[in-house]
């Protein structure tokens, strides 16, 4: 890594224990711990000098220069493997760092934000869209593949919904599978109407999408495909101003009916944007005139598995989380990184769900 420092600020979100996701400014020269405190976010610190280790984390992304340490506070292994010091390193692009202990211990609670419904699209009678308006959208900053839990108005409850669309986008969208007697499903066909106010809380969750220094093979169930959909924003994005992914993207995505492939138009889209990506839309029923039938673990080729040297994102529902673990270990494959997320219908709001249904 270089020792120079440019001349713009990076952001630096710090991801704590408990899906929790803060979001730092750093200026040129400035550290991250410093960054930290400035922002009134308490992470583990001791000796500031790069002696006693107490800061370590982990930079899930992003380039820095590491700074000034002792081998006892972080060895050279460490350092190797990713490992780092936020009392001495100074960021050199946006980076991720999943940061030991909770944000509550590091006096920094999750952010609360008023939306308004824009839209309420029904893709089926299982499946809803929201669009919505965020007060304060400037101080809202996610991942791609974070999520938010949302109240449901006239209750004491609140459900946990996968953003669909990229950070950047103006507008935020979120996939709902409804549930028969759920809440959010009672709110949404009986009360909902554009204009209503919803409160919003996080972002939160720790599947979301690191950078991409290998094959990258996404597997998504149902309305598992949100947070696809928002790394796939991200890529496109960065594409568009030159960050060119240097290696091929494959989303196998499936459904049970056919009236549960959602937002295929936009994956036809980014495959005609994003340089390398392809995708399968797969429905399980037998009757389905779907070109491909079957399971998503059926239509994986040797190359979408690399011999094992790949990075996986898989979202979906219990059962299909635990048949491609199941696959992976069958075919003798054990990808460089395996990042997953479950999600189920009619639960309570839980760390790793997307598009959960209420």
């Amino acid at each position: 890594m270089t020792t120079a420092h440019d001349s713009v600020n990076h952001t630096v979100a710090l991801s704590f224990e408990d899906g929790v996701t803060r979001f730092i400014s750093v200026t040129p020269g400035q550290t991250v711990a410093d960054a930290s405190y400035r922002a009134r976010i308490n992470i583990p610190l001791d000796c500031r000098d790069g002696a006693c280790g107490t800061c370590k984390a982990f930079c899930e992304s992003g380039t820095y220069d590491g700074g000034d340490y002792i081998e006892d506070a972080l060895t050279d292994d460490e350092a190797d493997a990713g490992y780092c010091l936020p009392c001495q390193m100074t960021p050199e692009s946006d980076l991720v760092l999943r940061v030991s202990g909770t944000a509550e211990m590091a006096k920094s609670g999750i952010g609360t934000f008023q939306a308004t419904i824009e839209k309420l699209h029904w893709y089926a009678d299982n499946t809803a869209g929201l669009t919505l308006s965020v007060e304060d959208r400037d101080k809202l900053n996610y991942l791609p593949g974070q999520y938010m839990n949302v109240k449901v108005p006239g209750t004491d409850e609140e459900r946990s919904y996968s953003f669909s669309s990229g950070p950047e986008a103006e507008k935020l969208t979120f996939l709902v599978r409804t549930a028969p007697d759920g809440v959010m499903t009672t709110y949404l066909r009986e009360r909902a109407a554009e204009g209503d106010t919803l409160t919003l809380e996080g972002p939160k969750g720790s599947f979301f999408l690191r950078d991409v220094k290998r094959p990258v093979l996404m597997l998504a169930g149902g309305t598992g495909i949100a947070p696809q959909l928002a790394m796939l924003e991200k890529i496109e994005k960065l594409a568009a101003s030159g960050v060119v992914p240097a290696f091929p993207i494959h989303l196998a995505y499936g459904a049970t009916w056919d009236k549960d492939l959602v937002e295929v138009e936009a994956l036809e889209r980014y495959a005609a944007t994003i340089p390398g990506f392809t995708f399968d839309a797969i429905v399980a029923d037998p009757a389905s005139g779907h070109p491909k039938k079957g399971y998503v673990t059926q239509h994986l080729l040797p190359g979408h598995l690399n011999d094992g040297d790949v990075d996986v994102y898989l979202c979906g529902p219990p059962a299909m989380v635990d048949a491609v673990r199941k696959y992976f270990t069958g075919e003798g494959i054990d990808p460089t990184n395996f990042y997953y997320e479950r999600f189920a219908v009619g639960v309570v709001a839980a760390p790793a769900l997307a598009g959960a249904a209420a």
